[in-house]
């Protein structure tokens, strides 16, 4: 379980209940999609100094919204904004800072910007600038104001802040270990639908952490998480049902959830769906194909490389010298981006 980082810019327009002639016919412009008509509006203002309009032109200028793309200028609005204290002007220029977007990458400035914004209530920016804490850019690496900082964010109802709260608290990072509390967070941000969290969340159930162990909810949560396309889910289901723990075994539900996570480079899957080819578990056995799975898991890091490479070469012991030459083709086809399941399903039709 790792921590996540948010950078996407603050892009929706501040609408304010200002009467301020010209705010608030831009703010209706925006509404009805008239974006040539707002950017009349608000630019005057911007110029005089207005932070709202500032904020809005700068966005505008981000999203390209009735004129051309341009970050610069994004950045330079965003800028005369966030010096007027406007938290969401202040949270998008470290934003840009920290991704180089429109200015020079600065995560000094990043962190300036971020704590600003944060300080005011931000949930973003003290989503950001916990991760700041925790990793050490352009700030002294620091694990308390990290779990203070996402727990702030977190109790405002940010997702990742939630998930990255649970992860503090069970790895006792900043803070006491302590699972009951990690499984809380967890569950806040699985029930908002984040697919991470519904992952840590059925792992908890799992290894009975915080919870007593409940194989009921590792596959509910589980399952949650791997239909939205975690790898991490789709592999862990398909343990389940390789070994039959805590659900009916099932080869070939197995092979299915060994396939999802495989195709976006889970070398664990990889190496898993490799030894159901050799060992003909819910497929024919293929031994093309299972050392193609193996060669390709075997050229990640340790410690899956050296089963890998172990588990290959018993594949090897059987096979031809033609049959290693298509495997090794067939290698280099499954590594081609996209090009996993395409790979995969030819080659279960043509190569024996």
């Amino acid at each position: 379980m790792q921590l996540r980082i948010s950078l996407s810019i603050l892009v929706l327009l501040i609408f304010s209940q200002a009467s301020l002639a010209g705010l608030k016919e831009g703010q209706i412009a925006v509404q009805s999609r008239n974006y040539i008509l707002a950017l009349k509006e608000f630019k005057p203002l911007a110029e005089q100094g207005n932070s709202e309009a500032q904020f809005n032109l700068g966005s505008m200028y981000w999203s390209g919204l009735g004129i051309h793309k341009d970050y610069t200028k994004a950045a330079y609005w965003y800028l005369k904004s966030a010096e007027q204290g406007l938290a969401a002007a202040q949270f998008n220029l470290g934003a840009m800072f920290h991704n180089g977007i429109g200015v020079p990458q600065d995560y000094g400035k990043a962190v300036h910007w971020y704590a600003k914004a944060a300080e005011q209530g931000n949930p973003q920016a003290q989503h950001n600038l916990a991760i700041m804490y925790h990793e050490g850019p352009g700030i002294p690496q620091d694990f308390a104001k990290a779990f203070y900082w996402e727990r702030k964010a977190a109790e405002q109802g940010h997702t990742r802040a939630q998930h990255n709260v649970g992860v503090l608290f069970s790895h006792g990072t900043g803070v006491t270990q302590d699972y009951e509390q990690a499984v809380y967070w967890f569950r806040k941000a699985a029930e908002q639908g984040d697919a991470d969290a519904q992952y840590s969340l059925g792992l908890m159930y799992q290894e009975g952490r915080g919870v007593p162990i409940d194989y009921a909810q590792v596959r509910y949560w589980m399952g949650k998480s791997a239909a939205q396309g975690s790898a991490d889910a789709q592999f862990s289901l398909g343990k389940l049902f390789e070994t039959g723990t805590g659900v009916p075994q099932d080869y070939k539900q197995a092979i299915n959830w060994f396939r999802h996570a495989a195709a976006q480079g889970h070398v664990y899957a990889q190496a898993s769906l490799g030894i159901m080819y050799f060992m003909g578990y819910g497929v024919p056995t293929n031994y093309v194909i299972s050392y193609a799975l193996l060669n390709v898991a075997a050229a990640s890091a340790r410690p899956i490389k050296d089963m890998a490479i172990e588990s290959r070469e018993i594949v090897v012991s059987v096979m031809s010298p033609a049959q290693v030459n298509n495997g090794q083709a067939l290698s280099r086809e499954l590594v081609k981006p996209g090009n996993f399941l395409r790979a995969l399903d030819k080659a279960s039709k043509s190569i024996k």
